[in-house]
């Protein structure tokens, strides 16, 4: 029987909130879905007197047939590369049909602008923003590829690109995403900017985030071992194993003094990086942190 086109389907997942971006990025590539919700809050007497924090909803065009062996894969994934259970969360789900009417316009209720400091300001698509003078303005459709500019990973990196980066400088993202970082540094006056990732998917929502804000950034499938150019100032904002095991990789495509990001850590991790940064003889310039997450940001000193 043809589903109901008033309807939608709404996947609710429970999870660890510290992983909602990857989560998501999962659920955007792998499944038909068309939005998702990170937590919702109810307040009364400017008090919050709930939160649906830790349970990811996902709005979906149809039900995939085989929607609980997908999930339990890329759970499997995420634990091999080095998240543990308390890490990643229980992952149970639940599916319900919603009225097809209500999903678009809740989900864009709970996007705003977000100020990442003084100067760098993200902006969702369909909103009015007058940007104030010297204010870095991206705009950006959320929740279509990892990086939306709200997750503290991707802050941090955004925060390094003001303080740390040279006007000029020739800027590699690595595992670009949704293109935010690369895009902040062409904004910051970076002269060529080159992002890659392994995932075909994002190539062309980067190029068009690109489009949206105005800049000319380079963005292709690829990943750092591959790449023969060389550059002033490298991001990487990936899981703290993925880090470690292309740390090799990633001083290679970097000029002599050249200063790079790495983010996507969390606290409890940044150890496993310390040991990859300690074996390929970075200088340390500093560790920053928001909540439970880090970035290190390391200068190749040959």
């Amino acid at each position: 029987m043809p589903k109901d086109s008033n309807l939608y389907t709404e996947l609710q997942i429970k999870i660890n909130p510290e992983i909602e971006d990857i989560v998501s990025e999962f659920c955007f590539e792998n499944l038909p879905c068309e939005g998702v919700i990170l937590a919702e809050e109810t307040y009364k007497d400017l008090e919050m007197v709930s939160t649906t924090e830790g349970i990811l909803k996902v709005f979906l065009t149809s039900k995939p047939s085989d929607l609980e062996v997908i999930l339990n894969n890329q759970r499997l994934l995420l634990k091999s590369r080095g998240l543990s259970d308390e890490e990643l969360g229980s992952w149970d789900f639940v599916v319900s049909d919603k009225p097809n009417e209500d999903w678009s316009r809740k989900w864009k209720e709970k996007w705003d602008i977000t100020r990442v400091t003084d100067r760098i300001v993200i902006v969702p698509d369909w909103l009015e923003y007058s940007p104030k003078k010297d204010e870095i303005v991206i705009r950006l459709e959320p929740g279509c590829a990892f990086g939306t500019g709200t997750h503290q990973t991707t802050q941090l990196c955004m925060k390094a690109i003001e303080e740390y980066m040279n006007k000029g400088a020739k800027v590699a993202d690595i595992g670009m995403g949704s293109g935010i970082l690369a895009i902040c540094a062409k904004k910051f006056g970076a002269s060529y900017v080159y992002g890659c990732d392994n995932d075909e998917t994002v190539i062309d929502v980067a190029r068009e985030n690109a489009l949206k804000n105005d800049v000319e950034c380079i963005f292709e499938l690829n990943t750092a071992d591959k790449i023969s150019m060389k550059f002033d100032f490298v991001l990487a904002n990936i899981l703290h194993n993925v880090l470690a095991e292309i740390m090799s990789d990633l001083k290679n495509i970097m000029n002599n003094n050249a200063i790079m990001v790495l983010s996507g850590i969390l606290d409890e991790k940044k150890s496993v990086v310390y040991n990859a940064i300690k074996k390929c003889n970075f200088e340390l310039i500093k560790e920053t942190h928001q909540d439970q997450w880090v970035a290190i940001i390391v200068r190749r000193v040959d």
